[in-house]
């Protein structure tokens, strides 16, 4: 039974080819990069978009794409992982909680899959920012104007639950999201501008966190020690004085 592809992802796929969707890729691309080349463990895989090769940097030898958009290697759900339990060191989730029919479900299968400390990177839309008051444009194109558009404190909630802990977020893409170059062009300065003026308002948001598993405390024995009595001690050695003085005094050679 052939899967029920999610038409708006498979648009998303189309749209990363378009002058903003390069733009967008560049962008994420490079934080990959930075970001996979420092993680280590036996066995990677990434969710939906062959197109961007989020892997390239890492050097795991064991490294896998999955999904339902057309070039990866295994066919599956977000919602419905075909790993075993605790199994993969690094998951990577490009945009995969922007059209997933259910986020929360998607998160849920990657805690499952992940080992203890693995790590899980994921990049998504921000609704607060010049890319989400794009969504408000009628007749918009279906991706990605059309997509979930997870806001990060919710985000950052759902991971918290499932005993996620955040190391680092960023934000990219401050510039204007228009499909003529020559505005992407002209709107390049909003890149420093934006990350230091108003660093949450960029259009995508990149988040690094590991899974937390806390393990149990060994409880021991309370092993007593025997009371020391100072007192019988000090009245110990205060007795040989006066005994040896004794002796001192009775007997010419001690003396």
């Amino acid at each position: 039974m052939p899967l029920n592809v999610d038409a708006r992802l498979n648009h998303f796929a189309d749209w990363l080819a378009t002058p903003l969707g390069h733009y967008l890729a560049s962008a994420e691309m490079d934080w990959y990069d930075r970001t996979v080349t420092d993680i280590f463990g036996y066995k990677a895989v990434q969710l939906e978009l062959p197109q961007l090769d989020c892997l390239r940097a890492n050097r795991m030898a064991w490294r896998f794409q999955a999904g339902q958009t057309a070039g990866v290697a295994l066919c599956c759900t977000g919602e419905a992982l075909p790993f075993a339990n605790q199994s993969i060191d690094l998951l990577v989730l490009p945009h995969v909680l922007d059209f997933a029919a259910n986020p929360e479900a998607v998160l849920s299968e990657a805690e499952r899959v992940l080992m203890p400390e693995g790590r899980l990177l994921i990049t998504g839309f921000n609704p607060w920012s010049l890319w989400g008051l794009r969504r408000l444009r009628n007749g918009a194109h279906p991706a990605p104007w059309r997509g979930n558009f997870v806001s990060l404190p919710r985000l950052k909630d759902w991971l918290a639950l499932l005993g996620f802990e955040t190391m680092r977020a960023e934000f990219l893409c401050y510039g204007l999201p228009v499909q003529r170059e020559k505005w992407l062009s002209r709107s390049r300065f909003l890149e420093d501008a934006g990350d230091r003026w108003w660093p949450a308002a960029g259009g995508v948001y990149c988040l690094d966190v590991v899974k937390r598993v806390h393990g149990m405390r060994l409880i021991g024995h309370k092993w007593r020690t025997a009371p020391v009595v100072t007192g019988a001690a000090v009245a110990g050695v205060d007795k040989r004085h006066v005994l040896k003085r004794d002796l001192q005094g009775s007997d010419p050679l001690m003396k």
